[in-house]
């Protein structure tokens, strides 16, 4: 009798060291889970620059909104035309959610995309595109707070004789103006999109 009653008290204590080992275990996996997500964001989106209608923009002006932001050039031949066309392709998906991004299409190439420039050029997307510009260092300074990589490269045959290579990522940034996550060149707009519904 007393060796039943103590094999059930062996039992009862390994059902408690059982139980005790996965609630560590779970409560370690809570830990991480929560680190992540209380994690701050590898950089935070800063600028000051003009518009394409002329008026000064901060990331402050688009507090509590999502920022999809592109950098590029409008001479740039492919890269650019091709992901700003994903990008009008994502907002027409967002249907009513579109309210709440703003893609922005930030220049690297101020000496030729001025803010009447940028004014011929976003609105061809028709996606509700802000195009920001502003002096050669006002870009640097904005280029390094992304960061991005930009570069002039004369080509003979490009207009004015030379082209602009550059950082070809689609970047979204959270209402806090925080960074959330980016494509590289040639993601879906399908793909870009079901990304965005997920955190809206």
């Amino acid at each position: 009798m007393s060796l039943t009653s103590a094999q059930k008290f062996l039992w009862v204590l390994a059902g408690v060291a059982a139980l005790a080992f996965v609630w560590l275990l779970l409560w370690s996996d809570y830990r991480v889970d929560s680190a992540r997500t209380d994690a701050e964001p590898l950089f935070f989106a800063e600028f000051e620059l003009t518009d394409h209608r002329g008026m000064v923009q901060t990331e402050e002006d688009f507090a509590g909104r999502w920022m999809l932001v592109f950098f590029g050039f409008t001479n740039c031949p492919d890269v650019c035309p091709t992901t700003l066309s994903e990008v009008a392709a994502v907002m027409d998906g967002l249907g009513d959610d579109a309210a709440e991004v703003q893609p922005i299409f930030i220049t690297i190439d101020p000496e030729r995309d001025t803010p009447p420039a940028l004014a011929k050029y976003v609105p061809l997307f028709d996606a509700g595109i802000i195009g920001l510009t502003g002096t050669p260092e006002q870009i640097a300074a904005t280029s390094e707070t992304f960061p991005i990589f930009f570069e002039r490269v004369e080509e003979a045959a490009a207009p004015d004789g030379y082209t602009m290579g550059h950082t070809s990522h689609l970047f979204l940034f959270d209402p806090e103006a925080g960074f959330a996550d980016s494509w590289p060149y040639g993601t879906s707009a399908k793909e870009i999109l079901a990304d965005l519904e997920e955190r809206i």
